[in-house]
């Protein structure tokens, strides 16, 4: 098989789903790689039952390497009449050096906050204070440079229960939806760019927060209000809850709205633009 084929099959279950999409390939189990793309259960609101999706891609096995070819041993007594001669070395001409590869654009995932939401920084509030203050004038000079006529506010964040407080630099103006991209992607560059420049100028890591026009304060507070539903519908079901995939900032406000909470507990899972969050219901003792 020359190339690779992949195709998707829905099914009841996932093995429903990998079976049938391994008979349409006409392959193997060890043959295929498995994909699961949809879990199966409920449809929201409770409107039927959502079927279970998966990726079935056929890999080429590696070909197997010829043996190398058997070496016959020279003679005893030749070996010690006559040492072998190192090969002459031919002139050799020069090589040119090797051409720096150009490095490509970071993903939108690198430039996301630390999901890592245990540990928690400790620093002061003089500290948060500067980190505004610079932050800021960094923030007005990146936005100067874009030419994009807005203000930057310097307002205390909303915290929740026991988070660290920090400070918000929110972008005010008009048209400014292109700084939020899709995803809050353009919105978290701009973030990673300008804490970059202000650690720099600080010599230290700077606590900063940027929002355009209360956006990330309406998609927090829409967060919590749905992990704390998703929450109730695993405990009343009694089984584990998948979100959605969420950038690792989002997926930091879930684990955080539902940290306290005694009745179930929260993982990441998955790879890539594909990782969620699950929550699981804790078994009663």
């Amino acid at each position: 098989m020359s190339e690779s084929r992949s195709i998707e099959a829905s099914g009841p279950d996932i093995e429903s789903a990998i079976s049938k999409g391994i008979a349409e390939l006409g392959v193997s189990r060890d043959e295929v790689m498995i994909e699961v793309l949809e879990e199966p259960g409920r449809r929201l609101l409770g409107l039927g039952a959502k079927q279970a999706k998966v990726r079935v891609t056929v890999i080429k096995a590696p070909a197997t390497p010829a043996p190398p070819p058997a070496v016959t041993p020279p003679p005893a007594s030749a070996a010690r009449t006559e040492a072998p001669r190192p090969p002459a070395r031919p002139m050799e001409a020069p090589v040119a050096p090797a051409a720096k590869p150009t490095q490509a654009p970071a993903p939108a995932s690198e430039f996301e906050e630390d999901e890592d939401w245990a540990e928690e920084e400790s620093v002061t509030a003089e500290d948060l204070a500067e980190d505004a203050t610079v932050g800021a004038e960094t923030l007005r000079e990146l936005l100067h440079h874009m030419d994009i006529n807005a203000k930057v506010v310097v307002r205390p964040a909303k915290s929740e229960s026991d988070e660290a407080q920090h400070w918000t630099l929110e972008i005010q103006g008009r048209d400014l939806g292109a700084l939020i991209g899709r995803r809050g992607e353009t919105l978290a560059a701009l973030q990673y760019i300008t804490r970059l420049i202000a650690s720099r100028d600080l010599e230290r890591r700077a606590n900063i927060v940027i929002d355009v026009e209360g956006y990330k304060s309406r998609r927090e507070t829409m967060l919590r209000r749905l992990a704390k539903r998703m929450a109730e519908q695993a405990i009343q079901r009694g089984r584990t809850v998948s979100l959605e995939p969420m950038p690792p900032h989002e997926r930091r406000i879930i684990h955080l709205a539902l940290r306290d909470n005694p009745n179930v507990t929260t993982e990441s899972v998955g790879e890539g633009d594909h990782r969620k969050v699950t929550i699981i219901p804790r078994r009663s003792k």
